[in-house]
């Protein structure tokens, strides 16, 4: 674990905690022990503070030059008091100050979308849409912000669940008070679509790119043509189409490119740059698929969607919501219209099967139909009467107005500050990804993985007047315990002292055995005897 520790202390989020929060008082676990425990926690998949009962506390407090690591209560307290604080926001905005400084490079292209946690508690509070279960139900919907590398740069938790066309402005407004006024191209879905919204963004300095949404029509196939190209190393081909388009009464002027794939479906995606080529606008966008998997990676390594406070605490009593009165108007109305859809039906076959030898006029068969044609009327008669009842009815309340007892949501700021730091332990894993790379050939498919098993491997640990020596045991394979043994050479270069101390940390991998050594004696032959006539076991 202790090879995580340089691009932790590179991430500065010890020197910002400090400066944000100060201390947490006069107590052996004091405020650094605490946000690196946590953050060793989330790196050795530790996913809760009860996970530490399965784990020795002298075996974890060697990692923190301890005797040993806090306990469950111990740290679910000092997690308790870091939130009183209420400056998780401030934490947050520090840190990512600190990563635009140090990957300013990745900051061209920003991806932003939204990750819906399940509630599944007795509280009554607001709901959304899960896509990943199709279902309507209690959740949080928290927005993440990740750059073109699909690193994650800071996350916002909305207030009862807003969409993305409410929240853009919020997080693009904490956007440009990092970045400056450099260029910026924002990448989203179609949960943002609002071209009032793109109008908006593109005044503000914003360029953007996202998919069209609505019903639009088809492009032709003889206007789309073969692009090829090699982005970030990687080969890639599509048949596109592009064209102008503009929107809002022809006040907004924007670009389309069209994506045509092998089963004839056209993807339509719109942009604001006309400085890129068709096919970097469409691997820009289709790159969004990173941030997907950094959720899924997230859930499942870290336990995203974990509940960390079980507390509540006050919502905004005026914030308006959809009418329960009006939702259930609205059903009666579908049936009253499908009623009466089912009776117009049957007074239709009842025409088409009419014997004209027996009623010939319009008047006849109206007579002979006259039971039907009352039920008709009657039922259109109940359709307008409810029709002018929901009219009458507002659409959206105050959420108060809704509610019996208190308006209520999920406490945030413990829940803030543990994907805060769930995020730099992520970051830490990244950094150590991007210098293993260039000696792991399939780093880029297996190097998350590899990282993983090498902050597990044990190691021996030996302390000198200056320095933290680490030898770490080899991997599975030669060629994994060649790469990590690259890596512990970059991460010597860093010079990094351990936390609180002036020793500086030497990583080394411990030589494989040799065959002599592993075999000492003579090798079996293939009668299943040894040389020396004795039977082998």
């Amino acid at each position: 674990m202790l090879l995580a520790l340089p691009a932790i202390i590179d991430s500065g989020v010890i020197e910002i905690a400090r400066e944000v929060y100060g201390s947490i008082g006069p107590a052996f676990y004091g405020l650094r022990t605490t946000i690196v425990t946590l953050l060793l926690m989330a790196l050795l998949r530790i996913k809760r503070p009860e996970g530490l009962k399965g784990r020795s506390p002298k075996d974890l407090g060697r990692i923190l030059g301890l005797d040993r690591a806090p306990e469950v209560k111990t740290l679910r307290r000092k997690l308790a008091q870091l939130a009183c604080y209420g400056r998780a926001g401030e934490f947050g905005h520090a840190l990512a100050e600190r990563r635009v400084a140090t990957r300013g490079h990745a900051m061209g292209f920003l991806y932003v979308d939204g990750h819906v946690r399940a509630y599944h508690g007795k509280r009554r509070i607001p709901k959304t849409h899960v896509a990943r279960m199709r279902i309507s139900m209690p959740a949080t919907t928290d927005y993440w912000l990740n750059d073109a590398e699909g690193e994650p740069l800071f996350v916002v938790t909305t207030e009862a669940n807003k969409g993305l066309v409410k929240m853009l402005p919020e997080v693009l407004g904490e956007v440009r008070s990092l970045v400056g006024d450099r260029r910026v191209t924002v990448v989203f879905d179609r949960g943002g679509w609002s071209p009032k919204l793109f109008k908006k963004l593109i005044g503000e300095g914003f360029d953007i790119i996202t998919y069209r949404k609505g019903r639009r029509r088809r492009v032709a196939k003889s206007r789309f043509r073969l692009h090829q190209a090699t982005i970030d190393g990687r080969e890639v081909r599509y048949l596109l189409a592009d064209q102008n388009v503009r929107l809002l009464k022809r006040k907004l002027r924007l670009r389309q490119i069209t994506v045509l794939s092998p089963n004839g479906r056209q993807t339509q995606i719109l942009t604001s740059r006309w400085d890129l080529s068709a096919i970097e606008i469409v691997y820009r966008m289709f790159e969004r698929w990173r941030q997907e998997n950094f959720f899924k990676y997230l859930r499942e390594e870290y336990a995203l969607d974990a509940l960390v406070d079980y507390g509540v605490e006050p919502a905004e009593p005026a914030r308006s919501v959809p009418n329960p009165k009006r939702k259930q108007l609205d059903a009666e109305l579908h049936r009253a219209r499908t009623h009466l859809q089912q009776l117009e039906a049957e007074f239709g076959l009842e025409a088409l099967d009419n014997p004209e030898s027996r009623r010939r006029t319009m008047r006849g068969f109206k007579i002979a139909n006259s039971m039907l044609a009352k039920r008709i009327r009657g039922a259109m008669k109940q359709v307008a009467t409810l029709e002018n009842r929901r009219a009458r009815v507002p659409a959206r309340v105050p959420v108060q107005e809704v509610v019996e007892g208190d308006v209520i949501k999920l406490a945030v700021e413990r829940k803030h500050l543990s994907n805060l730091l769930k995020m730099v332990a992520y970051q830490a894993e990244g950094d150590l990804l991007r210098i293993l790379a260039p000696h792991y050939q399939r780093s880029e498919h297996e190097g998350r993985t590899l990282i993983q098993n090498a902050l597990a491997s044990p190691g021996d640990i030996a302390v000198t007047e200056t320095e933290l020596r680490v030898t770490l045991q080899p991997l599975s394979s030669p060629h994994r315990t060649h790469a990590l043994a690259a890596l512990c050479e970059q991460l010597n270069e860093t010079k990094t002292r351990f936390p609180g101390s002036r020793l500086r940390l030497h990583f080394a991998v411990q030589r494989e055995p040799s065959p002599s050594m592993a075999f000492p004696g003579p090798r079996p032959s293939k009668g299943g005897t040894s040389g020396t006539g004795v039977e082998s076991v």
